[in-house]
């Protein structure tokens, strides 16, 4: 509305949005060039906005925390700071190294897609996804492809990870980057060289225009006694007196206006955290841990249930890869069945064959078994007659047999007859002359 103040227009997007740590966001504008932030007691249309219909505000993170995961208590808030530094990140607003840009890249789809699961997550499902600097990216001749691996690698390790939980993870990964949280100025000191202030949560930083990421020198905010400005000029003056004092010239004076609003800012958040918490804070924190408890049993909770229906589907497709198993074995059996009974067939009809077969066989046999009994019959009496044949054989044998030995027997003893006769001569003759002899 026309009347409304910068803290109206700033408490209806925190309402909107259910936040709660307002003191680390502005609505943010640009006004020729410059970037500037919405006061919160002075009137919106009072600011010089730009003129042109409708006005835009870029609802950012002012001030950052120190330490992400200690500071920042609701959900959302979170979010929101997960959000502005990713895009500062891939805008290459701050610089990250290629690794460090895979690992949060990494987190950042586990937040967006949750668990990887490599049926879901096939490979081109990040080819939408912008994660990864194009400095990285044009670092290394490596395909889309070859990068969608190696951030899946990381991925694939964050399992059960909330997004809450992954989120939280980038933030305490980034807080560590150099450029992380600083806001930067060109500046010039006393002898007119060009430097670039830089103020964080820590503190103000002095940096050479060519290097953002290593300070020449740091005024940390426990060790700054007072800073001013006057015109163009800032004034840094240190607790140690010993230190001499730090001025440096701005280009514009809403410029100065802005580092002016940053330095406070910053410094009222420093010296906060070192303080006890307020009420607000401490109720906040104790809600945050209430829910945080209750997400938790949800998860678990989730979890149980998710796990149970994954047994039960693990179950269902066992049941369905045996009812599929079951139902071939069937359609197996059944193509037997028929096989059998066509086999079956055959064999009635080869045995009806046979049968036939065998009958003639039957008649065959029958009357080689009469021919074999008449050849049988035929045998007997040739054997008979051979038998006869043989005997007379074998007795004509034995006969010549019989008179071979008598006719040698007989010669045996003609011959014996032979010389008794000799000896009988023999003996006459002895007689004869025994006589003749004698006489």
């Amino acid at each position: 509305q026309v009347k409304w103040k910068g803290k109206d227009l700033f408490d209806l997007v925190c309402r909107t949005l259910g936040l709660r740590e307002t003191w680390f966001f502005g609505l943010q504008y640009t006004i020729k060039d410059t970037v500037a932030w919405l006061k919160m007691d002075k009137k919106v249309l009072d600011h010089d906005v730009p003129t042109e219909e409708p006005v835009t505000f870029h609802f950012l993170a002012k001030f950052y925390p120190e330490n992400a995961e200690e500071e920042l208590v609701q959900e959302i808030t979170q979010h929101l700071f997960f959000l502005q530094v990713k895009k500062q990140i891939l805008d290459e607003k701050i610089y990250c190294p290629p690794e460090a840009s895979v690992l949060l890249a990494s987190y950042a789809v586990q937040a967006k897609y949750g668990d990887y699961d490599p049926n879901v997550h096939k490979r081109g499902f990040l080819a939408q996804e912008e994660l990864l600097p194009k400095r990285v990216i044009n670092l290394y001749q490596m395909t889309p492809e070859m990068w969608e691996e190696r951030i899946t690698a990381w991925y694939a390790e964050h399992r059960g990870r909330a997004r809450d939980e992954a989120e939280m993870e980038y933030l305490k990964i980034a807080q560590d980057l150099e450029m992380y949280g600083v806001n930067y100025f060109a500046i010039r000191n006393k002898k007119g060289t060009e430097l670039l202030l830089g103020v964080d949560a820590l503190g103000l930083h002095i940096y050479d225009p060519d290097n953002r990421l290593t300070p020449k020198i740091s005024f940390p905010w426990n060790e700054i006694r007072n800073i001013s400005y006057s015109d163009k000029e800032f004034t840094i003056k240190p607790l140690d007196k010993k230190i001499d004092v730090f001025k440096f010239n701005s280009s514009k004076l809403r410029v100065n206006k802005l580092i002016l609003q940053l330095c406070i800012g910053n410094h009222d958040l420093f010296m906060r955290r070192r303080k006890a918490d307020s009420l607000e804070v401490q109720q906040m924190k104790a809600q945050a841990r209430e829910e945080k408890a209750r997400k938790q049993m949800e998860r678990q909770r989730l979890a149980r249930e998710k796990q149970m229906r994954e047994e039960a589907e693990r179950t269902r497709d066992e049941l369905e890869r045996r009812l599929l198993q079951l139902k071939e074995e069937a359609t197996m059996a059944n193509e037997a069945l028929m096989r059998s009974e066509e086999t079956a067939d055959l064999l009635a009809e080869k045995a009806q064959i046979t049968e036939e077969e065998a009958k003639l066989l039957a008649q065959k046999a029958a009357e080689a078994e009469q021919e074999m009994q008449r050849i049988k019959a035929t045998a007997i009496r040739t054997e008979e007659e051979k038998r006869l044949m043989e005997q007379k054989v074998l007795e004509a044998e034995m006969l010549a047999l019989k008179m071979a030995e008598e006719s040698e027997r007989r010669a045996k003893e003609a011959d014996q007859l032979k010389q008794d006769l000799q000896e009988a001569r023999e003996s006459e003759r002895r007689a004869k002359q025994k006589l003749l002899e004698i006489t």
